[in-house]
């Protein structure tokens, strides 16, 4: 298991620098994650997406396929890309401190 530092705070994560302990994420976890992928600056659209990904994941303990983020928001595949560059998987649920859904490669 891998740990890495960011602004003095220290998370396990996988190979892939997603956390390992899903239950220590916060809103200033996300802000954290966000500067150091290149996400940058999380807007209102950026937390929506974080949000229902959060929940959803809550409730049934897996990631939302990409077109219920895009139903649940009204965004549109290319604003998510946008959004998270490194896509909703990779970007998005890293992001919103969910384990690597499954089918991330």
């Amino acid at each position: 298991m891998a740990r890495i530092e960011i602004e003095g705070r220290v998370f396990e994560v996988d190979g892939d620098g997603f956390l390992q302990n899903p239950e220590i994420w916060d809103e200033q976890v996300a802000v954290l994650f966000a500067a150091g992928d290149g996400t940058g600056e999380l807007t209102e659209k950026h937390w929506a997406i974080i949000r229902y990904i959060r929940e959803y994941w809550q409730e049934t303990n897996m990631a939302p396929m990409v077109r219920k983020i895009c139903q649940h928001t009204g965004l549109r595949l290319t604003d998510v890309y946008r959004l998270f560059p490194l896509g909703p998987a990779k970007g998005a649920c890293k992001i919103a401190g969910l384990p690597k859904p499954d089918g991330c490669v």
